[in-house]
């Protein structure tokens, strides 16, 4: 039984696929977030700017 115990201790030690799927979801977490910030910073200033021809446009 200890031995059984200890060689699954050690696969579990050997194996990263935990790890590394754990890494690429705070990956994707973080560039999520720069994207949804980027996206929403990018529209703003284009309403803004848009806003801005169109109160310039004699007669709209």
């Amino acid at each position: 039984m200890t031995i059984a115990y200890l060689k699954l201790l050690q696969a579990l030690n050997s194996d990263r696929r935990g790890v590394t799927a754990l890494e690429y979801a705070l990956i994707a977490g973080v560039l999520a977030t720069v994207l949804v910030t980027a996206f929403t910073t990018l529209g703003t200033d284009l309403k803004t700017a848009l806003l801005a021809v169109a109160t310039s446009i004699p007669g709209a």
